[in-house]
């Protein structure tokens, strides 16, 4: 990596790395207190969206804000320290575009069950699922990418098979309407912050 980032270019990656660690931890810690304050919801069977609705809901959507921007910076970072064959904007352009959708989440409500459906209703629902597939697929390409670099290649070896666990999560999560959805959201949302938060690791290792 020495070889071809400055030490200017340096300090920017660390910046951007600290920027990813403390939006993730943002996210994390205000979902865990979200959970904790919000002893009426049953943290089973209600999805995520629901802590948005009601008391403290800003701060769930300002940890959405929050993770997206810690997505954008982690993927510009991760692609600033391939090597210049190696490089690609399509997984930066995903998680960009996974923070977009996290964002449009964050201020357009779900439709509460028992109402009738509503456009802000299905933007939520449009956006939601945007996010998650663009993040999951931005994880797959961004873990092929780790192939087309021989320093990263190690990191591929688990990077890439938990990407596609994630990306599958996914539309298991979809089509399994029977299940539990908070559950089952939460345990998505959980396999996706950790495959983010090692990757990150991974990458301050190389930026040290």
């Amino acid at each position: 990596m020495s070889a071809f980032i400055d030490p200017a270019q340096r300090l920017a990656l660390h910046r951007a790395c600290h920027v990813a660690t403390a939006s993730l931890a943002v996210f994390v810690a205000a979902a865990i207190a979200l959970h904790l304050l919000r002893s009426e919801l049953d943290p089973v069977a209600s999805q995520m969206s629901l802590y948005l609705i009601g008391d403290w809901g800003p701060l769930l959507q300002i940890a959405y804000i929050a993770l997206g921007i810690g997505m954008v910076a982690l993927g510009w970072a991760l692609r600033e320290t391939h090597a210049p064959p190696a490089r690609s904007a399509a997984a930066l352009l995903l998680f960009a575009l996974a923070g977009t959708s996290l964002s449009i989440t964050a201020y357009a409500w779900m439709d509460m069950p028992g109402v009738d459906r509503s456009l802000e209703g299905l933007i939520h629902g449009v956006s939601a699922q945007g996010a998650f597939l663009f993040a999951t697929t931005g994880m797959v390409v961004q873990a092929l990418g780790f192939l087309r670099d021989p320093a990263w290649r190690r990191t591929a070896r688990w990077a890439l098979p938990w990407a596609l666990l994630c990306f599958a999560s996914v539309w298991v999560l979809a089509a399994w309407r029977d299940a539990p959805r908070g559950l089952t959201q939460k345990t998505v949302i959980v396999l996706i912050l950790g495959w983010m938060f090692c990757v990150l690791r991974a990458l301050a290792r190389r930026v040290r």
